[in-house]
């Protein structure tokens, strides 16, 4: 479970910029997830509330997630596609000269403080 080191690192990172910041809490937190990064979305939720409960800034935080779609490129027929239906494998010219474009990441996109 992968996960749990990711909110933990997230976590780490969220709590060291309140301090720095001197802000008075954390009230929510948005994250880009990508469709093919390997994450459970459920699986983050869970280590999420777990982890939060010991922190300084965040007891209180709401945590979204928006999922970012995989997406591959062709490099033969310069087409892009949707990953998680086709895979490495081009659906318009049957290529595997592909490569992924979006959604292997996992980012902080927003963070809502007071």
């Amino acid at each position: 479970m992968h996960e749990l080191g990711i909110v933990v690192h997230v976590i780490k990172q969220i709590e060291a910029l309140a301090k720095e910041r001197q802000v008075k809490e954390v009230k929510e937190l948005t994250m880009e997830v990508g469709e093919v990064s390997g994450v459970v979305k459920q699986y983050f939720l869970d280590a999420f509330e777990w982890a939060k409960k010991r922190t300084e800034y965040m007891k209180d935080c709401q945590l979204n997630i928006i999922i970012i779609e995989g997406k591959s490129y062709c490099q033969d027929c310069q087409q892009t596609y949707k990953t998680t239906e086709f895979g490495k494998t081009c659906p318009h010219c049957g290529s595997e000269r592909t490569y992924l474009i979006t959604g292997k990441d996992v980012s902080i996109r927003d963070i809502k403080v007071i």
